[in-house]
C-alpha cells in the first residue's frame, strides 16, 4: 500500500508529508482548495505526463516522492527485478523531479529509471479512477487476467501455457524439418553424384601416405636397383663374406682350448656376423625383387594419388577424412529416403501438442464463461443502491480467430456495459459519464476486490451528482472496499467522509499578503465530526449539523 507521500514546490503546495495507513482514507474540503494537487502529484511518482506548469512559482523545480511497501514477490517488485532494479526487500520509493523546462527525471529506490518503467510499476501499484482519469479496467487487455484472478482460475492458466509452449515447439520442430528437407531435396542431385564419386573412387583411411611413399620409392628405382646391385656384388668380392667368416671360425675353434678361453668373445662375434652377413644378403635379394621398374605402375600410383587430392579439394577436407565423407553422405541419402516417414511422425507430435492445447483452452474457456456469469450477477446486485439500477453489466466472452489464440487461450474477454434499457452493451468508457464510470468502477472493484494485485485504490469525486441514500451506498462499498485494499477518495459527501478509517482536510490558507497555500491535516475525532457537520450545513455548523455528523459516523 502507499506508506507515505512527499509534496516539496508543488503549484500551491511548498512542502506537504502525509503519512498513510490501510483502510479507507478521506479527503474532504471546499472547491478549490487544492484536493487535485494531491491526486497530480501522486499521478507524478505513477508515471504520469509531466508539466511544468506544476512547479510552484519561485521554485527551480518541484520533487514528488512515494513510498509503498507491497509483499515480497508481487508484481511491481517482479518487475523492477527484471529491469536490475534492487527491489526485492523493503519499501519502494518512487520520486519524480520536474523543472521548470519540463525536464522530468524518475527514480526508485535512488536508482534512475524510464518514465516508461517508472508508469508501469506505478500501474502495479495503484489504480486512479476519476471523472477525467482511470487506470487498469478501461483497459481491454487487463479484462481477462482479471476475469481469471476472479474466478481462481490461476492452474488452468499454467496448464494452458505449458500446452501452448508445447505445441509451438513442436510446429516449430515440424516447420525445421519441412525445411531441411526442403533443402535437401534441392539438393539431392548433387548429394547422390558426390557419394556415387567418393563410392566409386573407394578411399582409405591412411591411402595417401602409402601412395606417397610407394610414389617416392618408385620415383627412385634405377638408383636404389643399382646400389643394391653394387652392395651384393661387395658382398660377394673376394668369395662368399659368410663363408669367409665361417671359415674363420672353424679355424679359430680348433685351437679355442689351448687359449683358455680368450679365443672364446672373438668366435661368438664371427658366428654373430656370419648370421648377419646371411640376413643381410637375404633381405637385399627379396628387396630387389620387390622393386618395380614398371613405368606403368608409377603412373598408376599418381594417378590415384591425384584424384584422392582433387576429390579432397572438392569437398574442402584432407583425403583421409574422405572415407568419413563417405559414410555421412550415405547416411544422408538414407535419412533423405527416410525423411516423409520422419515428418509424418512430426506432423502426428504437432497434432497431438495441438489436441492437448485445445483441451486444456476449451477447459478454460469453459470456467471463464461460467465465472463471467458469476461476476455479472455479483455486479449487478452492486449496481440498484449506487443509482445505476437500469444499467446492465456484462462480461463478453468470445472465441477468438486462430490467429489470436496464444498461452491464455482462446477466448477474448471485454467488460461492457448498457446505461440504458435497450440499448446495446459497449465499452465502458465509451458509454459512462465521468460519474456513472466511476461509481461503475466502484461496484465491480468491490466484486473484485479480494483478487486483486492492486493494493491502493483512489477514487476522485466518485460522488459526483448524487446525494442521500446513493451517497451512503457509495460510502458503504467504499468502505468495505477498504477492508480488503488501501483506498483514497477525495469527496464532498458527508455519507462517504463519515465512512473513512482516517481523514484529511484540505486548505487553502494565506501564508503572506497576496500569497496562498494549500495544506493538509490529518482530522482527529473531534476535527473529523466539525469537518462532516461543516460538509453538511455550510460555514454556518449549528448544533444539529454536529448531532447529524456524530450519527453519521457511528452508522
Amino acid at each position: 500500500m502507499l506508506a507515505s507521500l512527499s509534496i516539496r514546490d508543488v503549484v500551491l503546495i511548498e512542502k506537504l508529508d502525509l503519512e498513510f495507513a490501510s483502510g479507507l482514507s478521506v479527503f474532504t474540503g471546499e472547491t478549490g482548495a487544492g484536493k487535485s494537487i494531491l491526486l497530480d502529484s501522486l499521478s507524478l511518482t505513477l508515471g504520469a505526463r509531466a508539466d511544468s506548469g506544476l512547479v510552484r512559482h519561485g521554485a527551480n523545480q518541484l520533487t514528488v516522492i512515494a513510498e509503498f511497501d507491497p509483499p515480497p514477490f508481487h508484481p511491481a517488485r517482479v518487475l523492477l527485478s527484471a529491469q536490475d532494479v534492487e527491489a526485492q526487500d523493503g519499501p519502494l520509493v518512487l520520486r519524480r523531479v520536474v523543472t521548470t523546462d519540463g525536464r522530468s527525471r524518475a527514480y526508485v529506490n535512488d536508482q534512475a529509471v524510464s518514465v516508461g518503467l517508472l508508469r508501469k510499476v506505478g500501474d502495479e501499484l495503484v489504480e486512479i479512477h476519476g471523472q477525467f482519469e482511470s487506470h487498469g479496467l478501461l483497459d481491454d487487455s487487463t479484462h481477462l487476467p482479471v476475469l481469471d484472478a476472479f474466478a481462481g482460475l490461476g492452474e488452468r492458466r499454467g496448464a494452458v501455457k505449458a500446452a501452448w509452449s508445447a505445441w509451438r515447439e513442436a510446429a516449430k520442430t515440424r516447420a525445421q524439418a519441412e525445411e531441411a528437407l526442403k533443402r535437401a531435396r534441392a539438393d539431392e542431385e548433387n548429394l547422390r553424384h558426390a557419394h556415387d564419386e567418393l563410392q566409386a573412387l573407394a578411399p582409405r583411411p591412411g591411402e595417401e601416405a602409402e601412395l606417397a611413399a610407394a610414389r617416392a620409392m618408385m620415383q627412385h628405382s634405377e638408383k636404389l636397383i643399382e646400389a643394391m646391385n653394387a652392395a651384393q656384388t661387395a658382398l660377394s668380392a673376394k668369395g662368399d663374406v659368410e663363408a669367409s667368416l665361417q671359415s674363420a671360425q672353424r679355424i679359430l675353434e680348433r685351437v679355442a682350448e689351448k687359449a683358455e678361453g680368450k679365443l672364446d668373445p672373438v668366435i661368438a662375434a664371427l658366428d654373430r656376423a656370419a648370421q648377419e652377413a646371411a640376413e643381410a644378403t637375404s633381405l637385399l635379394e627379396r628387396v630387389s625383387g620387390e622393386i618395380d621398374l614398371d613405368p606403368r605402375a608409377l603412373e598408376k600410383a599418381e594417378e590415384r594419388l591425384f584424384a584422392l587430392r582433387a576429390t579432397a579439394r572438392k569437398h574442402g577436407t584432407d583425403v583421409d577424412s574422405l572415407a568419413a565423407l563417405q559414410v555421412e553422405l550415405a547416411s544422408q541419402l538414407a535419412a533423405l529416403d527416410g525423411s516423409g516417414d520422419d515428418l509424418g511422425k512430426l506432423a502426428k507430435a504437432e497434432q497431438a501438442a495441438r489436441a492437448t492445447y485445445m483441451e486444456a483452452a476449451r477447459t478454460l474457456s469453459k470456467a471463464r464463461t461460467e465465472a463471467a456469469a458469476r461476476l455479472d450477477t455479483a455486479v449487478a446486485a452492486e449496481l440498484p443502491p449506487l443509482k445505476l439500477d437500469k444499467a446492465r453489466f456484462v462480461t463478453s466472452v468470445t472465441p477468438g480467430e486462430e490467429d489470436d489464440w496464444g498461452p491464455e487461450g482462446l477466448d477474448k474477454v471485454a467488460f461492457l456495459v448498457a446505461t440504458n434499457p435497450g440499448n446495446p452493451p459497449a465499452s465502458l468508457g465509451k458509454v459512462a459519464s465521468g460519474g456513472e464510470l466511476s461509481r461503475f468502477m466502484l461496484a465491480l472493484k468491490v466484486v473484485l476486490a479480494q483478487s486483486s494485485s492492486t493494493p491502493t485504490m483512489v477514487f476522485d469525486e466518485v460522488d459526483s451528482g448524487i446525494g442521500g441514500a446513493v451517497a451512503a451506498a457509495v460510502g458503504e462499498r467504499l468502505g468495505r472496499l477498504g477492508k480488503d485494499v488501501q483506498v483514497l477518495v477525495v469527496t464532498h459527501s458527508p455519507q462517504v467522509a463519515a465512512r473513512g478509517a482516517q481523514h484529511y482536510r484540505v486548505a487553502k490558507t494565506e501564508v503572506e499578503t497576496g500569497r496562498v497555500a494549500t495544506s493538509v491535516a490529518q482530522l482527529s475525532a473531534g476535527e473529523r465530526t466539525e469537518e462532516i457537520a461543516r460538509m453538511l450545513s455550510g460555514e454556518n455548523v449549528t448544533d444539529h449539523a454536529r448531532a447529524a455528523a456524530a450519527a453519521l459516523i457511528v452508522g
